[in-house]
């Protein structure tokens, strides 16, 4: 079928003509030395052919040396006016000095979803790349990526990775974490755990973690009952609410598995408010390992993030991008930090 006059070609059409992937093309089109000689006469050749422009804002902005980052936050609902992650935040001193120990500035801004940042950022050409953090509703956010993408632009994000991420998403093993935390609730004699958090594709981490939970349960011949799942996002308040749709479909319960320790908390706020013991009636794990599991009543048992490893390997693995190495950076190990919450009696 032939293209409409109209309609002007893109890196992705060039990809699919020479039957490479579309970063493969923007390195090549760039100059790259990580692509063949041979490659990049193909590509050059099938650009010419459709007529492909490079965009010069672009081009301009990745051959710029600006030996600066930036890190881009993204509103997440928060009972505060912050509207950032906990988690993230966590991560912003590793971020910083891992980027500094590299010899690059770090510039950091906080952005809307629903705003222009993917075209604001081509424009201001004030950093060699870009790392991402939080993004709420995937679905929404996912168009700006794959802008992001066709401008050539160089960047990295903390989240889930999906079949068409290219290998820019850097994370945890959400899926291995979700069916650790099952896992260590069985071994405990609980035969009814709840799970608490969005399972679908608009919130790809929270689904992930969902799929270990039916994995551990499944593994331990327990039954998948969806009555005991409860969409919630990442607030104390979300995690109150769904204790209480848990209590409103009369299904009894004696384990939560909590997407984010934030519903974790909620949720043991909301059982002790009803008369529950937090963990003898009900045994409790969180997801992320924030300040405030430490401090909470019981202390929380989480699925641990490394914040550490996480900010290090955003900034290694943008800084490789820029060099032209666009290796996937693979998912970062996750541990199960026992505290009171459960009932196993075990600090660690």
């Amino acid at each position: 079928m032939s293209r409409p006059a109209s309609q002007r070609p893109t890196s992705f059409d060039i990809a699919y003509r020479a039957g490479v992937s579309q970063p493969t093309v923007s390195r090549a089109l760039r100059g790259s030395p990580s692509v063949s000689a041979e490659t990049r006469a193909r590509i050059e050749a099938i650009a010419r052919e459709l007529g492909y422009a490079v965009d010069k804002n672009a081009s301009s902005l990745r051959s710029q040396q600006s030996h600066t980052l930036a890190l881009l936050f993204f509103e997440d609902p928060t009972a505060d006016a912050s509207l950032i992650n906990p988690f993230f935040l966590s991560m912003l001193g590793w971020i910083t000095r891992e980027a500094a120990n590299a010899g690059y500035d770090l510039l950091i801004s906080f952005q809307q979803l629903s705003g222009d940042w993917h075209k604001a950022y081509e424009d201001s050409r004030k950093a060699d790349g870009i790392i991402l953090l939080g993004y709420g509703d995937y679905a929404l956010y996912r168009p700006r990526l794959l802008q992001l993408r066709e401008q050539g632009t160089h960047f990295v994000r903390w989240g889930s990775a999906e079949a068409d991420d290219d290998g820019a998403t850097i994370g945890c093993d959400n899926r291995g974490g979700g069916r650790m935390a099952t896992q260590h609730l069985i071994g405990l004699g609980r035969k009814r755990i709840a799970f608490l958090g969005a399972c679908d594709d608009h919130y790809p981490e929270f689904r992930d973690r969902y799929l270990g939970y039916r994995d551990a349960l499944t593994d331990a011949g327990v039954e998948i009952e969806p009555a005991l799942q409860v969409d919630a996002i990442t607030l104390e308040t979300a995690g109150a609410d769904a204790v209480a749709e848990l209590f409103e479909r009369g299904r009894a319960f004696d384990g939560i598995v909590a997407a984010s320790d934030l519903i974790a908390i909620g949720a043991m706020q909301a059982l002790q408010r009803r008369g529950y013991d937090v963990p003898r009636a009900v045994s409790v794990v969180g997801f992320d390992d924030i300040p405030a599991a430490q401090q909470a009543s019981p202390p929380l048992t989480t699925v641990q993030q490394d914040a550490r490893a996480a900010g290090e390997r955003l900034v290694s693995s943008l800084i490789a991008r820029i060099g032209g190495n666009d290796s996937a950076a693979g998912l970062l190990p996750v541990h199960l930090k026992v505290r009171a919450s459960c009932g196993a009696h075990t600090n660690t």
